[in-house]
């Protein structure tokens, strides 16, 4: 009872610190948005005002690379030449033609968001350094496109861009325009706030972890990636557009190579994973770099962009003592309130009828150059079974679960699922088939709470395509699916008895609740066969008693189980029949009472027998 009460007090615990970060950022929100609507009404300097505007637009521009890069792992050096594709837009449409800056906006909008489409389809594919390397390929040939162009003044530019006008109040000033370029930077905040804390974010933050558990959760890594870098180009174009009418001329230099790595160190400053990150990492590096320039060159006695050096240093500080940026220092991290509460229920597949043949595996075979992982491996799984896959250290077993799941592609044979050949599939496609599963070793997102973990593993369930998209999120138009999926998620892990820990980090729980973590996570597909990569390892008895008794509730109820396990008391006292695998081959196959009593499966558990 005692132990009980714990677990419900570290669970009310969680829940209250996850909400006092929630009240402070809101009260953050609230004071800096009084602070804001305060400074141009006040005899503010107009220095000050002039600051204010440039660090805002500056902030737009980092909250997409907190998005791109903090979030998604993917680094960018090229946003300055969206912001150039943003000003340069409205620049020649308004000067040229007499258009309304509006509708320069839309145009603008319409270039970025197809360059960076295409940009996108050809780099997002790209990892390791290969991938910042083509961002300042294609962000310097922009920015030589943008000084070669006749039409666009060349170097000089275009100059004379009309004042903008909204809602009939012409916008003549910096001061007249502060208002609107900081209600973008808050909707800004907001809208990838809404957008990280729904379905298609959830998916987003996998991205970091590799992209193969997400995968193996339905999520299409490759076009989510395109996805994040068109949201974060379209941003950097909106502040290029805020910035061509605060300033009234553009030129090329603004969008160079230089600016592109300040926007890129203004969000690692902020807090890189954080979207108010950017705006702190924005306001500290214009800041400094507006003091910098008027006091060092009084310090050395000579003119220079010394605050460049300087600006070096500092990140090299940052990079070793807070990788994390300030942000974190100021309001503690932590994953955020997403309480499930009571909704319906999402649709759940019907099971196949018990005895159907489900899973077919006919020669599979897996070669890496001249090594056979796989030997040409036949076994079936049927409906309400549950298998065991054994076998001494490197005999293939979770190779042989990749290529069931679509991870590695087969080398020879095919596997079938409720008679489809699913070999040649995507990882994606399989588990949209009813095949759920864990891993050999655990596949978590750390900083996220177990609920959201868990809720991952229904990425494609509920109204996917009328209310799971990027743009229902951002304008928070999907609430009811969100409490279905968290509803789901919270059920599953009752399921599996975490629900104590559903507000914590993932990153907290010890190994073995981690595996029961997958779990809960993969049941979450609605899966027909849930394979089980070594569920038990990191396990107390009792816990291994539990497990064994959710899965073999898991089979009265029609599903199959698949799984791969070292813990040999475990395994025969569970499963209905046994594969046994050494060096890549099937050796042999059985209910357990015949399989330990196997002269060939003690040869390869105990080297021989007597």
């Amino acid at each position: 009872m005692t132990m009980l009460t714990d677990k419900q007090a570290g669970v009310a615990g969680a829940e209250a610190g996850s909400r006092a970060r929630l009240n402070r950022n809101r009260v953050l929100v609230l004071a800096l948005s009084v602070v804001l609507a305060l400074l141009p009404v006040l005899p503010t300097p107009e220095f000050w005002i002039t600051l204010g505007n440039y660090i805002g637009l500056y902030s737009i521009v980092a909250i997409g690379l907190v998005l791109l890069t903090g979030v998604g792992g993917m680094t960018s050096f090229g946003q300055a030449a969206f912001v150039g594709l943003g000003a340069y837009s409205t620049a020649y449409l308004t000067t040229q033609f007499g258009l309304s800056p509006w509708f320069g906006l839309l145009v603008g909008l319409v270039i970025t968001m197809a360059s960076a489409y295409v940009i996108g389809l050809i780099t997002m594919r790209m990892s390791g350094h290969y991938l910042p390397l083509a961002t300042i390929a294609w962000g310097l040939s922009l920015f030589f496109l943008f000084g070669n162009l006749e039409f666009l003044g060349k170097y000089d530019g275009l100059n004379g861009i009309p004042v903008l006008s909204f809602f009939g109040v012409e916008l003549q000033s910096g001061r007249s325009m502060f208002y609107l370029i900081w209600a973008v930077v808050l909707l800004a905040v907001l809208a990838m706030q809404n957008l990280l804390n729904s379905r298609p974010g959830r998916a987003i933050r996998a991205l970091k972890g590799g992209g193969v558990m997400a995968e193996a959760m339905g999520v299409n890594i490759a076009w989510m990636k395109v996805v994040i870098f068109v949201v974060a180009a379209i941003l950097a174009c909106v502040s290029g557009f805020l910035y061509a009418h605060l300033q009234r001329a553009v030129n090329p230099t603004p969008f160079g190579l230089n600016y592109g790595i300040e926007y890129l160190f203004m969000a690692v400053v902020g807090g890189v994973g954080h979207v108010w990150g950017a705006v702190l990492g924005a306001g500290i590096l214009t800041i400094l770099k507006d003091v910098l320039q008027g006091v060092l060159p009084k310090l050395l006695g000579a003119n220079g962009n010394f605050e460049i050096i300087v600006f070096g240093v500092l990140l090299v500080l940052l990079l070793q003592y807070a990788r994390d940026g300030i942000w974190p220092f100021l309001v503690p991290a932590g994953p955020p309130v997403l309480a499930p509460g009571q909704a319906a229920g999402l649709a759940v597949r019907q099971k196949p009828e018990a005895g159907e043949l489900i899973l077919d595996v006919r020669a599979a075979r897996k070669q890496f150059g001249g090594l056979v992982a796989v030997n040409d491996v036949s076994f079936q799984v049927r409906a309400g079974e549950i298998i065991g896959l054994i076998g001494p250290n490197g005999a293939g077993k979770s190779t042989t679960f990749n290529l069931v799941t679509g991870v590695l592609p087969v080398s020879g044979g095919e596997v079938r699922y409720r008679g489809e050949v699913i070999s040649g599939l995507p990882s994606r496609e399989i588990v949209k088939r009813g095949i759920g599963r864990t891993f050999q070793h655990v596949h978590l997102l750390p900083t996220m709470s177990v609920l959201e973990n868990v809720a991952i593993g229904a990425h494609l369930r509920g109204d996917f395509r009328a209310q799971g998209g990027v743009c229902a999120a951002i304008l928070r138009m999907n609430k009811a699916e969100e409490e279905k999926l968290l509803f789901e998620a919270k059920r599953q892990l009752e399921r599996v008895g975490l629900a104590d820990c559903m507000y914590m980090e993932a990153g907290s729980l010890a190994l073995g609740q981690q595996r029961i973590l997958e779990i809960a996570r993969a049941l979450c597909c609605d899966p027909a066969l849930l394979l089980l990569d070594e569920p038990a390892a990191g396990l107390r008895y009792k816990e291994k008693q539990a497990l064994a008794e959710l899965l073999r509730k898991l089979r009265g109820e029609g599903m199959s189980v698949l799984l791969v396990e070292h813990d040999m008391d475990f395994v025969m006292n569970l499963t209905d029949r046994l594969v046994v695998m050494e060096f890549g081959s099937r050796i042999a196959e059985g209910v357990p009472e015949e399989v330990q009593k196997n002269p060939a499966v003690l040869e390869a558990y105990l080297g021989g027998v007597e």
